[in-house]
């Protein structure tokens, strides 16, 4: 058969399952029709501006200052978030958009049946959890600053006002996906405009409370003593910062019009606006000596701006919680089964917000690392990048079937092992390693290599060449996985 043959339109559902229509069936793992699909060029760059420029774009960019001066510092963020946001792009929206399904389902051609549920059951928790949590928290104290500088208050950071703040914008944001992404859409039209306007106002009020020749003097706020591993450290940031919307991209992916509109949107948002939004967090926290952005936008702007921008930011905190948890929902409920769907969706959008709402009482526990929890995430999702993109480019030759996607294992062309397919595993473990000896993410100390290296790129390649050697050497000629038709 020829890739027309399985394209959306030729196969739009499962055997034996029904068309769920309308919007109902974006809830499901069912591939979405061109015709129910939401968003356009426009639309899908709004829900990307409005995820970018978030406080934790602000916050990665005020870590970055922890290492790099202003010269070092845009190119090691643009250089790290371009080549981070194109591979990730590629491996997560292109099939998404293509075929209309939601990025868990495919990756089951990768992982196994059995395989994405686990990796669902052990990823989930970290990634959600935690940047929803980072997220909350930074809404929390966004929100006692705003109190404090209009009342006059002296809430701390890690005060029992944060943690009220934090839950606060938890519950606000079950508020939204409790409605779908509908609603997902409608929030980005208000939230990504502003945004975008907000953080030129604050360039423009930077750059006139600060030259740029002040600024450029300005150091690092806790640089080491090497100029090449400062760099590699602040370039690793923004890989990590790039790969990190591995998670949550294709699922949103699947409700765009063409796979070229679920990409080129992700070059505006998640790449330009975030570079935007991380260089003014950079330039602001080399000013002011603050990496914390909820700090230093009051004294920056004043207390009329600053509050304004406080306020406005916290509310995109609160959008990009809104987009990722939907997206994870998606993820979990196609790999929890009958037992999952039976659970009504604002309850179990509530399960789903429950972990993150028990980290934030403890606020300064995740957020003080967080350049450690960066690291984390580059550890784990620069693998998870390379392995599903050299599978879908490479060795699947961009070609799914789509009716095998949802038949069960020994049934379906993309059996494995027992649902394993340990192939994909052993490569990803594989780039884990790499990762973990050129720098650690406990410690954060690094090997001489990784000032010529950084760690996600070998990470990243390490990862696709141990995929592709063991799938032509051992995993087509058992045939498992359906590789010998795409080969």
């Amino acid at each position: 058969m020829t890739p027309a043959d399985h394209s959306p339109a030729a196969d739009p559902a499962p055997p034996a399952a029904g068309r769920v229509s309308g919007h109902v069936g974006r809830f499901t793992e069912l591939p979405v029709l061109r015709h129910e699909r939401i968003w356009g060029f426009w639309q899908f760059t709004s829900v990307n501006v409005g995820l970018a420029i978030a406080t934790w774009a602000f916050l990665t960019g005020g870590t970055i200052a922890m290492f790099a001066g202003v010269r070092t510092a845009i190119a090691a963020t643009v250089i790290g978030n371009l080549v981070g946001v194109v591979l990730m792009a590629a491996a997560t929206c292109l099939p998404s958009a293509r075929y209309g399904v939601e990025q868990y389902t495919v990756l089951r051609t990768v992982f196994g049946l059995n395989g994405v549920r686990t990796l669902i059951a052990v990823m989930m928790p970290f990634a959600q959890a935690g940047w929803n949590a980072v997220l909350a928290v930074m809404f929390g104290r966004a929100v006692t600053n705003v109190l404090n500088s209009v009342f006059g208050t002296t809430f701390a950071p890690d005060s029992a006002m944060v943690v009220a703040m934090s839950l606060l914008a938890l519950f606000l944001a079950w508020l939204i996906v409790a409605r779908g992404p509908v609603s997902i859409e409608w929030v980005n039209k208000i939230v990504a405009p502003l945004l975008a306007v907000l953080t030129v106002v604050m360039l423009i009020a930077l750059l006139r409370a600060h030259s740029w020749t002040e600024l450029s003097a300005a150091q690092p706020v806790a640089a080491l003593g090497d100029d090449r591993l400062n760099f590699t450290l602040a370039l690793e940031l923004s890989f990590a910062t790039g790969f990190s919307w591995w998670t949550i991209m294709g699922n949103l992916a699947r409700l765009t019009t063409t796979p070229r509109t679920a990409f080129w949107p992700n070059m505006i948002g998640l790449f330009a606006a975030s570079v935007v939004a991380g260089l003014i967090g950079t330039f602001a926290a080399l000013a002011l000596g603050e990496i914390d952005p909820t700090m230093w936008m009051v004294p920056l702007g004043g207390v009329v701006l600053g509050v304004l921008a406080l306020l406005f930011i916290a509310f995109a905190n609160v959008t990009s919680m809104v987009a990722q948890t939907y997206s994870g929902s998606l993820a979990v409920i196609r790999a929890g089964g009958s037992v999952v769907r039976r659970i009504p969706w604002p309850l179990f959008v509530a399960l789903m917000f429950l972990p993150s709402a028990v980290v934030v009482f403890w606020p300064t526990a995740l957020y003080d690392n967080f350049f450690k929890f960066i690291a984390w995430v580059g550890l784990v999702m620069a693998p998870l990048t390379a392995v599903y993109l050299v599978d879908f480019v490479l060795l699947r030759s961009r070609t799914l079937w789509l009716r095998d996607l949802y038949e069960p294992e020994g049934v379906s062309r993309y059996s494995f092992w027992w649902g394993f397919n340990p192939a994909a595993f052993l490569a990803v473990a594989a780039g884990a390693v790499t990762y973990s000896l050129l720098l650690n993410p406990v410690t954060f100390s690094s090997a001489g290599l990784f000032t010529y290296t950084s760690a996600s790129l070998p990470a990243f390649l390490v990862t696709a060449a141990v995929h592709t050697v063991l799938t032509v050497l051992w995993v087509r000629p058992a045939g498992k996985g359906g590789y010998r038709e795409a080969l």
